[in-house]
């Protein structure tokens, strides 16, 4: 566990440092992604999430 938390660490830190925050969310995201993959993880990106707000149905869905 503590060396996938220290993967998921340095990617994140990779990728603030490579691109500072000048990046919109959508494109720190696929940097995160990439620097990820790069580090032999494997994941599962954005999954649907059904969100009820005030009544109305969100569909919190990605597409990593």
């Amino acid at each position: 566990m503590k060396e996938i938390t220290a993967k998921i660490i340095g990617a994140t830190i990779e990728v603030h440092k490579t691109v500072r925050p000048v990046f919109l969310q959508s494109a720190d995201e696929e940097c995160l992604v990439h620097e990820m993959r790069l580090r032999g993880l494997t994941f599962e990106g954005q999954v649907p999430l059904p969100v009820v707000y005030k009544s109305v149905h969100l569909d919190c869905a990605g597409t990593t």
